[in-house]
């Protein structure tokens, strides 16, 4: 399939195809569905199709409401029986400067203004806090780009009557709501409509003949921004980016030019702009995204070439590396399988269009951009795609690559021992399993969407949704953070117990990959039991249902000593129970556990 949803986008091709490329998109297998409401300031129906073609090439299949024309304030504060039967998971809110209420007046005091940028603001407060308490979902806001003129010339951006200074002062507001409100996402078209050209952005005759906000050659990068937040929130962005290296990261090749004839640093143009590459690869790297390298050449070249004085990489910063002359497609294939992680967790950035095909023919679940071969575009094109949109940014995201670099000394360690027992013992692993604890409600909402192999009920949480099992006394929660004598793994485990009088029934139980195999598993099932008991639990009730991941934990309750109860034809999976009214043995004996 051609590429239309790649940046940069071709908005005539993309308006004028949505249909064909909806139903290619609809081929692939492996969706998840998702009620997504758009309550708009403006009009918004090419701005929907638009978004719905970016969900649907990221995984998400969605179904939309969509208000009536600036009828979004209307939809929420008033009884909406056709809303509330919809039932959002996502709230999507398109208002842009043209729904500001009244901009300050040349006459009005300071005091008087800061009353109205008060007012305003608390407009939208309002509005956010009745959709929490209806709907309680996560709500996606647009800020406000920058007027469409300057009435005050260069003195509107600073002078307390300015329009551009009300509208920053308005964003500052909306920020500071973002930050407090866990459940409240910003949509920077601030960011977006400048980056754009406000210029372009924003074009009077789509406003006065059809009501639209912006042009339509602006729609896909708006649409791709909100579709990036939304499947941050559901779990659906990438994890790891896989790189080539000779072209890619450096101008030159290493093998060929040497050391000292790669091009980086500050000497020349291109040199800079390779520079600047791996300055923006070295932020995703430390804001937790895992890097990687896959590169046909010698293995003692491709090394050499991060030990240029100039080069911001080093080797420590890649948590798999790959040089050899094995094709690129089996090489990202043992990289996603060293990592533990998923193929369609990975980007792969390659300058070749040839290796690029391949690899897209070969493993489709990879996203392999076009990034041609102009190195001053391989940021945009990253940058604006939005594979990595982060939502939050948790300890555990900053300490990520940490974790993936200290499995490898793990997995060195562990050719050192006779059995695999001997060596989970030599870990001398203590783990700390408590309920749900508020400084971890992030990082627990992140695992809920991102966790697929071991998760045996596929089920996805917003943080709102988190925050109220972790206040309900209807429900068992545990989180386990597993530590060992190579460092911290962060938290890994999650499970949602729902109580039904003398039954607990697992909602959710996951782990991430990076643990598997360590008895982690056992440790938080046996603590599952002891809260069970607590509450004169007597039964446990355990649902396996079936997704193309989690294979992995199709006979966990099983192994857990569950009895098979049925076969649930409807969730595509099975039903399993444990009695723990007698005595319950426990699993775990490697795993020192805090409580």
């Amino acid at each position: 399939m051609t590429n239309y949803l790649g940046y940069p986008y071709d908005a005539g091709t993309l308006l004028r195809k949505k249909k064909s490329i909806r139903r290619t998109l609809l081929t692939r297998p492996g969706f998840i569905e998702k009620r997504v409401a758009v309550l708009g300031g403006s009009t918004t129906a090419e701005l929907r199709d638009m978004i719905d073609l970016f969900l649907l090439n990221d995984g998400i299949k969605a179904t939309f409401y969509e208000s009536s024309y600036n009828r979004y304030f209307e939809e929420v504060m008033f009884p909406n029986r056709q809303l509330e039967e919809f039932a959002p998971d996502v709230i999507y809110i398109h208002t842009t400067n043209v729904n500001i209420t009244r901009y300050p007046t040349i006459t009005e005091s300071s005091e008087e203004i800061d009353s109205l940028i008060t007012k305003e603001s608390s407009r939208f407060k309002e509005l956010w806090n009745e959709i929490s308490s209806k709907y309680s979902c996560p709500i996606i806001q647009n800020n406000f780009e920058l007027p469409h003129f300057r009435g005050l010339g260069n003195l509107d951006a600073y002078d307390i009557h300015g329009r551009s200074r009300f509208v920053a002062e308005l964003n500052l507001r909306f920020c500071e709501e973002a930050r407090q409100r866990p459940n409240l996402y910003l949509n920077d078209i601030h960011y977006i409509s400048s980056w754009f050209g406000l210029e372009r952005w924003y074009d009077k005759t789509y406003w006065y003949s059809f009501k639209y906000a912006m042009s339509y050659e602006a729609i896909p990068l708006l649409a791709n921004n909100v579709a990036s937040i939304i499947k941050a929130i559901f779990g659906k962005t990438k994890k790891a980016l896989v790189l080539d290296l000779d072209n890619t990261l450096w101008g030159g090749v290493i093998g060929d030019d040497g050391l000292s004839g790669i091009r980086i640093g500050k000497e020349t143009p291109e040199s800079e702009a390779y520079t600047e590459f791996q300055q923006y690869i070295k932020l995703l790297k430390d804001r937790g995204v895992i890097l990687a390298v896959c590169s046909k050449n010698d293995d003692a070249n491709a090394r050499e070439g991060f030990s240029h004085p100039d080069s911001i990489l080093v080797l420590n910063d890649f948590s798999a590396f790959k040089a050899n002359w094995i094709p690129k497609h089996e090489n990202i294939r043992d990289i996603a399988q060293s990592l533990n992680i998923a193929l369609d967790s990975l980007v792969f950035v390659d300058d070749n269009p040839a290796e690029c095909a391949i690899v897209r023919a070969q493993e489709p679940q990879v996203m392999v951009p076009e990034i041609g071969k102009n190195i001053t575009n391989y940021i945009n094109i990253l940058d604006k795609a939005g594979f990595f949109e982060a939502i939050s940014l948790s300890s555990d995201d900053l300490q990520r690559n940490s974790y993936y670099a200290d499995n490898l000394t793990r997995q060195e360690a562990q050719s050192r021992f006779s059995s695999y027992e001997e060596f989970l013992q030599s870990l001398e692993m203590v783990a700390e399993i408590r309920p749900f604890a508020p400084v971890y409600l992030d990082r627990i909402a992140q695992l809920t969407n991102k966790t697929n192999q071991f998760n045996v009920t596929t089920r996805r949480y917003t943080y709102a949704e988190i925050e109220n099992k972790a206040n309900s006394r209807h429900h068992v929660t545990l989180y386990g953070r597993l530590l060992d004598k190579f460092g911290d793994n962060g938290i890994v485990s999650v499970i949602i117990g729902d109580i039904r009088g003398q039954e607990l029934h697992i909602d959710l139980w996951l782990m991430s990959c990076r643990v598997l195999k360590r008895g982690m598993e056992r440790a938080m099932f046996d603590q599952l039991v002891v809260e069970a008991m607590t509450r004169k639990i007597k039964t446990i009730f355990g649902y396996y249902f079936t997704s193309t991941k989690n294979n992995m934990v199709s006979e966990l309750f099983k192994e857990m000593g569950f009895q098979f109860v049925r076969t649930d034809i409807e969730a595509n999976g099975t039903v399993w129970s444990l009695d723990i009214s007698s005595k319950y043995v426990p699993k775990n004996t490697i795993i020192e556990v805090m409580t």
